[in-house]
């Protein structure tokens, strides 16, 4: 049997190279697809060629599921998902969660207190000093990571998580003996999750956003870019927050959002490595089917308006100057998706891709360019991103009309099948070296289970890439790349005057 795994397993590889889609069927035999009552999803895959086991686990919420005076929630909770349970992290659950509730009253009156303009010095005062009372007392009942130090103990390697504008995601290794302990630990952070050393985390995530937006002029720029292209639709808010909801959001708030967008119908798991399915859909059962179900929540209803008109945002800033173009596109489940793809790997897949050839290597206009498809996110229309580090010397105006230049070729006349074939050849290239660790096969495959309900799309869109023609191509250039359908964002030097 392991044998015909390890067989299979090549055919994948095989696949990945000739496109024979009798060798994906054969690897498709050592895939099980295992839901539960409460609606998790299982993607199974065994894989016996080291005694490792990679999982990961795909919720299916992101910044986008967010509203106003909660921005930066999923980010939020994905820091508090690694605080431990009830039984998990704590010393006294009962004595922790009544101070909590303390805590949660105190800092309502706080916060109302802070901005009433009228409230007395010496009540705010006391109000404050309770809360840190409160603060100081409950640290007396937690376990400061014990939940990392239980996995750091087993031997676990690449734990981390990440959340997306479409999804949070957690994932990390283990050896194969040790799956049973992932599955209560993963469990139980779903199904009794205690939202522990919130205010801390809350200050961390803080911190994380004076690091990578309020002190970094990209970051600044790319926040700016995304509120002005998107002024209807929750893809313009940015995905770490804004400061002044960060300021004060709550614990219960963050209860709440974790009851709508947590239950199992959101969430999606790859297993892949060494493990028999035959025993593990029975521990799964006994441990995941105790995360609460219920309905997955509605999607966003909001439609972003047709643009009108070129948008431009420029941020000051004596820093390398940058320029970024962003075109609205269908979301990634449209039929055309293919085609962005192979658009984006034509204008900046290396140095041979059209930008590089003409901005960099010819005009010595830009350091550095590429362009890419689905930002922020994938499941809603989206942007296509055209981007240029502007050479020492030259102006984003400069670089700017370059690009559009670029722009003006796609739309003129087809590509050629050379340059469509190098298309899918970097590709074919690229889904290789993502299967070639269990942590990576785990990625892909839950990530098209989860968006599309079919983890065999993963490969079946390198098939649809290899059908792409220069006309479409041109087609889709020609639509996508007007004017009025582009937002700019600069990142450019102080005006002399200033």
């Amino acid at each position: 049997m392991k044998r015909a795994r390890i067989v299979a397993w090549a055919l994948l590889v095989l696949w990945a190279s000739s496109g024979l889609a009798q060798d994906l069927e054969a690897f498709a035999k050592n895939v099980t697809v295992h839901r539960l009552d409460n609606g998790l999803t299982f993607v199974l895959v065994e894989r016996h060629t080291a005694p490792t086991v990679a999982f990961h686990t795909y919720v299916d919420t992101g910044s986008v599921d967010e509203v106003a005076g909660i921005t930066g929630m999923a980010h939020l909770f994905e820091h508090l998902a690694f605080k431990g349970t009830k039984t998990v992290g704590t010393s006294n659950y009962e004595a922790e969660q009544a101070i909590y509730e303390k805590m949660d009253e105190i800092y309502e009156l706080k916060k109302r207190l802070e901005r009433n303009p009228e409230a007395q010095p010496e009540e705010l005062a006391r109000v404050r000093a309770e809360w840190a009372a409160l603060s100081e007392e409950v640290k007396t009942h937690i376990v400061e990571g014990e939940f990392d130090k239980a996995l750091e103990q087993a031997g676990v390697q690449g734990m981390n998580a990440t959340t997306g504008s479409d999804a949070t995601q957690y994932f990390f290794s283990l050896p194969s003996n040790r799956i049973e302990l992932w599955c209560n630990l993963e469990s139980d952070r779903f199904a009794n999750p205690v939202i522990r050393e919130f205010f801390k985390e809350r200050d961390v995530v803080k911190e994380e956003r004076r690091m990578r937006i309020d002190s970094n002029p990209i970051g600044r720029m790319i926040e700016q870019m995304l509120g002005v292209a998107f002024h209807a639709h929750p893809y313009g808010y940015p995905g770490i927050g804004y400061m002044s909801d960060l300021d004060t959001v709550t614990r219960r708030e963050a209860a709440t959002f974790f009851e709508k967008h947590y239950n199992a119908s959101t969430i999606t798991i790859a297993v892949v490595g060494d493990f028999e399915t035959g025993s593990l859909i029975p521990m799964l059962e006994r441990y995941f089917s105790r995360i609460p179900g219920g309905t997955k929540p509605d999607p966003v209803e909001t439609i972003e308006p047709d643009q009108l008109g070129l948008k431009r945002i420029e941020i000051e800033d004596r820093s390398q100057p940058l320029i970024a173009l962003g075109f609205h596109k269908p979301s990634a489940l449209h039929a055309d998706e293919p085609i962005y793809d192979a658009l984006s790997d034509i204008m900046g897949g290396g140095r041979s891709s059209r930008l590089y050839r003409e901005l960099v290597t010819e005009q010595q206009l830009a350091i550095d360019v590429g362009a890419f498809t689905g930002f922020p996110g994938n499941k809603y229309p989206n942007l296509f991103v055209v981007y240029a580090m502007v050479a020492q010397g030259k102006t984003t105006a400069e670089v700017e009309a370059a690009i559009w230049d670029v722009l003006a070729d796609l739309k003129a006349e087809p590509v050629s099948d050379t340059e469509l074939q190098g298309v899918v050849t970097r590709v074919r290239a690229g889904l290789v070296r993502g299967m070639g660790s269990n942590a990576g096969l785990a990625r892909t495959l839950v990530t098209y289970q989860a968006m599309t309900g079919d983890w065999r799309d993963a490969f079946n869109h390198l098939d649809k890439l290899k059908l792409v023609s220069g006309e479409d191509v041109q087609r889709v250039a020609g639509l996508c790349f007007q004017r009025k359908n582009c937002t700019v964002g600069a990142v450019v030097p102080p005006a002399e005057e200033d």
